[in-house]
């Protein structure tokens, strides 16, 4: 504040030459008694040290002098009340400055301090000189501290002692000395100036409304102490804290004109998990800003943040939000430790994604992962109903009892969205999560479309990396991020840590690095595009087994692999998020494209294949399944194939395969290469009207030959009397005793070479 504010204000009371009819003999209020014709008072035109002024006999306890004008106390400023006055006869007062103070409509504030300190006259003709400084903040000082309830005063003075002395008064001078306390350069206010208190306990929030009213561009300072803001706090200008701020979780800051982070942690004492649920509270409540930028700060986390519990006054939010530039560090505590529940509940595929009659319901936590007999991988809670006794779960379940025992684990992850009802549009963006083999990463709502995570990482998960309990992976998009396992020293088959799972449709997993996972990633639905990514999941073990890299649980998948590296993982497809995993008029496996990509295996077992399909139940069949331009690679020992079938539960229908292409690949380290449509040069030697061609070890996943496309003579095809024939054989599919062979049938017996184009499938 400065003297500009009070410019163009009357603050000098009246010079007592203009009348005695403005100045009380009480309070000052209107209709209080004045010294306008009193027999104890008169005004003295010519005293030879003041000029004019008032000769006043005491005649009270407490004489009372005090200016009927309304003098204005406005926030921020500071007024010095000035008096000279010198004995003339009698008993020698004391004198001191005093003031009543009023609020709106007239009423007095009352509980205040109203009187400066006082002076004793001493001597006869001595003048002496009293003041007294009246502001709203408690400053060294001041000695009238009245906060911002009374917007004016009624000024003047006191003589107290004996009475029956008379005294003269000069004419009291009232005087804006704000620059005193805040120099008229300032580029601040200051709270105390305002009425803040700073205690812990009142309730500072008007005085910050205050401040920030006057601010007017300026910083706003809050000085050390500790300010209770007990209600919702926006502040329009930049703020620096010196103190803190003690909110209630409810309770929102929004730092509208500077959203920094690092303000939100001077603002409640470098508490950098606090600071950050307030910055994140403010982001999701205020509309100015669609990002919360970190600062490159690390915030320590010994328990999980409560994305939701953060910000209290939403369970459902669509609007654009963005957290980014920073790292979350996970420190040691036993607030990250796993729960975990078990309880019996019964189950039927005709409601395939509930569990009932679940015991104990109540304990087992949202978001937990669920494992029992027929349970497929990466199935959670999805939701309960403790009044029901039921479960919703995110994935159907392919062979489940109808009654048994379930086993819940609960992850504890530093970010946790689970508490929304939908979160749609968000953004982690330059972040990484440090889980440090304590934490897993980020639990997604329960529903919600586009979240994004990009330039990331999420480094040492104990369990998983990003989770989705629900469909709030609909459209999940991760871009250039790191994923970094805990279990690098840890056999392939034995780690447990995976990396994320979706349960909708249309992720795009693009340009990231997965390293050392126990698995990278579970699809379900359809829609997926998986470019540019370089996933590894080997170990030091020779001829060792690996596991699944890219997994997915629903058969048909509209979905594209193209342009990533794979190392030492395959890729399957299953149906075991079906609860009726046989085949049943619906679409069978296929709508895969993969192509570009690089396979690379190291010191793994021969049965090792990079390509699996595993069915759950019979009756599947391959239908869209595009294997082109890759190139796949085995290192320190050969691999039988690159691709088979995984007949645990059940087999492929061979005899149903259509539009199959495994085309241009390049095959190294591999013992036979899949092809489809294969071409191949047959030479029959001895003469025979029935030639036998095996193509079956070309046909992809072992199928059967189901097509011929062409039958070309290569020379000329010779009868068993060396003469040239001209005849067309019948060609013959499905031959063998495995349907794996082609058969061609001359009228005659005969001899040649013939150049045969099978296919595994029908193209259409």
């Amino acid at each position: 504040m400065n003297k500009a504010i009070t410019d163009g204000l009357l603050l000098m009371p009246p010079a007592f030459a203009n009348g005695l009819d403005v100045w009380s003999s009480q309070d000052g209020t209107p209709g209080s008694s004045t010294y306008n014709g009193a027999t104890n008072a008169a005004f003295v035109p010519s005293d030879q040290d003041f000029g004019g002024c008032l000769e006043l006999v005491k005649t009270e306890n407490t004489q009372k002098l005090r200016y009927m004008g309304e003098t204005p106390i406005l926030p921020g400023c500071y007024l010095r009340v000035t008096a000279r006055v010198k004995a003339i006869t009698g008993n020698l007062p004391t004198v001191r400055i005093a003031a009543r103070a009023g609020r709106a409509g007239g009423s007095e504030v009352t509980g205040l301090v109203t009187t400066g300190p006082g002076v004793a006259l001493t001597s006869y003709g001595e003048i002496v000189e009293v003041s007294a400084i009246v502001g709203t903040g408690d400053r060294n000082g001041v000695d009238m501290v009245w906060g911002t309830e009374p917007i004016y005063g009624h000024f003047g003075l006191d003589l107290t002692g004996n009475n029956g002395g008379v005294v003269r008064i000069d004419d009291i001078i009232i005087e804006d000395i704000t620059s005193a306390f805040l120099r008229s350069m300032m580029d601040w206010v200051d709270v105390r100036d305002f009425g803040a208190v700073g205690n812990g306990s009142t309730n500072d929030l008007a005085a910050f409304e205050a401040a920030d009213a006057a601010a007017n561009g300026r910083d706003i300072l809050v000085p050390a102490g500790t300010y209770r803001i007990a209600g919702n706090l926006t502040l329009e200008n930049r703020t620096r804290f010196e103190g803190t701020l003690v909110m209630n979780a409810n309770e929102r800051l929004v730092l509208r004109r500077d959203f920094k982070f690092h303000d939100y942690c001077d603002a409640f004492g470098n508490d950098e998990v606090l600071a950050f649920k307030k910055a994140y509270q403010a982001l999701l409540n205020f509309s100015d800003h669609e990002s919360l930028d970190l600062g490159g700060r690390r915030i320590e986390v010994d328990a999980p943040i409560d994305m939701q519990a953060a910000v209290n006054n939403q369970t459902t939010y669509e609007v654009r939000r963005v957290i980014r530039n920073g790292q979350f560090n996970v420190v040691a505590s036993s607030n990250w430790d796993t729960d975990t529940v078990t309880s019996a509940a019964s189950y039927s595929a005709n409601n395939p994604k509930k569990l009932t009659n679940v015991a104990n319901v109540a304990n087992i936590p949202v978001g937990s992962l669920v494992q029992g007999n027929g349970v497929g991988r990466e199935v959670y809670v999805r939701d309960k109903n403790v009044g029901a006794g039921e479960i919703t779960l995110s994935q159907e379940l392919y062979g489940a009892p109808l009654n048994q025992t379930y086993t819940f684990k609960r992850f504890k992850f530093v970010l946790d969205f689970s508490g929304f009802t939908k979160i749609s549009k968000f953004t982690i963006t330059d972040v990484e999560i440090q889980c440090n083999g304590r934490s897993s990463g980020i639990l997604l709502a329960p529903a919600g479309e586009t979240f994004h995570l990009k330039d990331s990482f999420i480094t040492k998960p104990m369990d998983r990396a990003l989770t989705s309990h629900g469909n709030g992976c609909q459209d999940l998009q991760i871009d250039r991020c790191h994923f970094v396992s805990n279990e690098q020293s840890t056999l392939a088959t034995q780690r447990v840590s995976q990396v994320f799972n979706v349960n909708a449709n249309d992720a795009k997993i693009r340009s990231n690095r997965f390293q050392r996972f126990g698995h990278t990633m579970f699809l379900h639905g359809n829609g997926h595009v998986i470019v540019g990514n370089h996933l590894f999941q080997g170990d030091g073990s020779t001829d060792g087994p690996r596991v699944g890299g890219i997994i997915f649980t629903e058969p048909n998948l509209k979905t594209i692999i193209t342009g990533n590296y794979i190392d030492n993982c395959f890729i399957e497809m299953s149906n075991e998020h079906d609860a009726k995993p046989e085949f049943s008029n619906e679409f069978s496996f296929g709508g895969l494209t993969i192509t570009g990509n690089i396979f690379t295996a190291n010191d793994v077992a021969p049965w090792f294949s990079w390509i699996v399909i595993k069915p759950y139940g019979p009756g599947h069949f391959i239908q869209g399944l595009s294997v082109t331009g890759n190139t796949f690679k085995a290192l320190n020992g050969a691999i039988d194939r690159i691709e088979e079938v995984d007949t645990s539960f059940a087999d492929l229908d061979y005899t149903r395969v259509r539009n199959v292409v495994f085309s241009g690949n390049t095959f190294n380290g591999i013992a036979q290469a899949a092809i489809n449509p294969v071409t191949l040069e047959f030479d029959q030697v001895t003469n025979a009207s029935t030639w036998t061609l095996n193509v079956a070890d070309y046909l992809p996943f072992g199928g059967n030959a189901r097509t011929v496309e062409s039958v070309v003579a290569e020379g000329n095809i010779k009868n068993a009397a060396g003469q040239n024939i001209y005849h067309f054989p019948a060609v013959f599919t499905n031959a063998g005793t495995e349907n794996n062979l082609v058969q061609l049938r001359w009228p005659e017996a005969c001899n040649g070479t013939v150049v045969v184009t099978a296919r595994v499938d029908k193209p259409v």
